[in-house]
């Protein structure tokens, strides 16, 4: 992935989705022959020159200062998450030697103490690819009790959320609101594609779905990023019906290392009493947890 093409990519898309009208320009009836703002509109918008821009998005420009990104960004009406992924795709590659096959990426010690410690919490570690480092048996239970629990433990059969969620039919039917996970999805790995521009198996996965989904492919093509440390979905679970779950993803502030996500209901919640229904189905015999107490009448969901 060239990160300078993804520059020009970002800010051509991005552009192509900003009408005149938006910004507040008169166009004056007249005929426009590409949907969006003119490379000189935006330039103006922006207060820089015109053709500097235009080599800016032909990828001709490696220099762009912050200032002149902040004013692209504004021009732009960019949000913070898509603010920080252009200041990334403008930043100057690192140098480093001939690109090699990354090393697995692993789980700390401590990490798995903190899985171990909200045992009753559904969690997943997630690397930076999407793959599933790491599980408790609650987030096994929630996110893909249909898979194999230990397939985590093996680098080269670790489950692939991105994957999972586009490519997966049990994934599909268990968000009821699927296109607002998958654009998450898309968000999470574009900010991956701006960080490591150089990483040959997330370009390989991004292909990958490029290829067998035609809605990743379109959403990503949008070159849109939805924020989602924090986001509330509906979930509609084989074993114990429909709930809502908040899922939360903690990481460090620079966006590196793995994240950990993990899901959580309203305390006293039918979603709450839900979640509880499945760490008593799912787990061991002799660790099953005591059944939530209902008022008659209240639903398990």
């Amino acid at each position: 992935m060239d990160k300078y093409g993804q520059l020009a990519d970002f800010l051509q898309a991005r552009r192509g989705q900003l009408q005149p009208e938006d910004v507040g320009l008169r166009t004056y009836g007249e005929r426009r022959r590409v949907p969006g703002l003119r490379r000189e509109e935006l330039a103006m918008l922006a207060g820089i020159s015109a053709p500097y821009y235009a080599r800016l998005e032909q990828g001709q420009s490696h220099n762009a200062s912050p200032e002149v990104l902040d004013a692209l960004a504004g021009a732009l009406r960019l949000d913070v998450s898509e603010r920080a992924h252009l200041h990334a795709l403008a930043r100057a590659p690192r140098k480093s030697r001939a690109a090699t096959r990354p090393r697995p990426e692993r789980v700390s010690g401590a990490t798995r103490a903190l899985l171990a410690a909200i045992a009753d919490t559904p969690a997943i570690v997630i690397g930076r690819r999407s793959d599933v480092l790491a599980w408790n048996a609650q987030g096994h239970a929630l996110f893909a009790g249909h898979l194999d629990p230990a397939a985590p433990d093996d680098p080269r059969q670790r489950p692939n959320m991105a994957r999972l969620v586009f490519l997966d039919a049990h994934i599909r039917d268990l968000y009821a609101d699927w296109p607002a996970k998958a654009k998450a999805v898309v968000g999470n790995l574009r900010l991956a594609a701006g960080r490591h521009p150089d990483d040959p198996l997330l370009a390989a996965l991004i292909g990958e779905l490029t290829v067998h989904s035609e809605e990743f492919a379109t959403m990503w093509a949008d070159h849109r990023i939805v924020a989602c440390d924090v986001a509330d979905y509906a979930m509609r679970h084989p074993l114990v019906g429909t709930l809502t779950v908040t899922q939360q993803t903690l990481q460090s502030p620079q966006g590196e290392g793995p994240a950990l996500v993990v899901a959580t209901a309203a305390p006293g919640s039918p979603s709450a009493t839900a979640l509880t229904l499945l760490a008593h189905a799912t787990a061991p015999e002799g660790h099953r947890p005591a059944r939530p107490v209902r008022d008659a009448g209240t639903p398990a969901t």
